[in-house]
């Protein structure tokens, strides 16, 4: 794909969608953060319904973190992988409390350094929480991005650098979430909705699926 027809591509998307957002519930950097990291293999409606329950008793390192691993279970049992989760989540409130004053640290390195963190959830954080030009690809966006030869690569690693490469730097904000939400409601998995699709024209997908069909 050229990047005259990426950037066709972007511009659509932003007209469709001045500013997307994330569509899990936060209020706060350490909200969003919590949030990311209890996303992994989980829906984002299943995070806010936990969440919804969870925030408004505790949401701050401290809080959380005197909930305990037994207490903070309790209100994420309905999220796929929640004992582990729920001990990476005490474990991250007590690095943030020790090393970093409670804050959420504006930092990649000292992000990933959380447990249950990962490059994909420290971009998100920069991204969303701090306005950072990353891009998190997760399932969604390598589909996308390999679908419509946006971005080819074998792994994610290798998309987000061919992301990073091409998309120019008025776009970058907000490419992660325009890309997401495409993947999520119209690019989907198994029977992508072409024909509603607003880039459908410009798109270099080869076996197209339309209504008719």
């Amino acid at each position: 794909m050229n990047n005259q027809k990426r950037i066709q591509i972007l511009e659509r998307l932003r007209t469709e969608n001045p500013q997307p957002e994330t569509e899990l519930k936060w209020n706060s950097p350490f909200e969003l953060l919590i949030a990311v990291l209890l996303s992994a293999q989980a829906t984002d409606v299943s995070v806010n319904k936990a969440t919804d329950k969870l925030y408004p008793i505790a949401n701050t390192p401290q809080a959380i973190f005197d909930l305990g691993v037994e207490g903070v279970k309790q209100y994420i049992k309905t999220i796929g992988l929640f004992n582990s989760k729920a001990e990476n989540v005490i474990k991250t409130c007590k690095i943030l409390l020790d090393k970093h004053n409670g804050e959420i640290p504006e930092d990649r390195e000292a992000l990933e350094a959380l447990p249950g963190v990962g490059r994909k959830t420290a971009n998100v954080v920069l991204n969303t929480a701090f306005g950072w030009p990353t891009i998190a690809v997760d399932t969604h966006i390598f589909r996308v991005s390999n679908r419509t030869k946006f971005a080819m690569g074998k792994n994610v690693d290798q998309v987000e650098e061919k992301l990073l490469k091409v998309v120019p730097t008025e776009f970058k904000v907000d490419v992660h979430h325009w890309l997401i939400l495409h993947g999520r409601y119209t690019c989907i998995a198994r029977k992508p909705r072409c024909g509603s699709c607003i880039i459908e024209d410009l798109c270099e997908f080869k076996d197209k699926i339309y209504p008719d069909e």
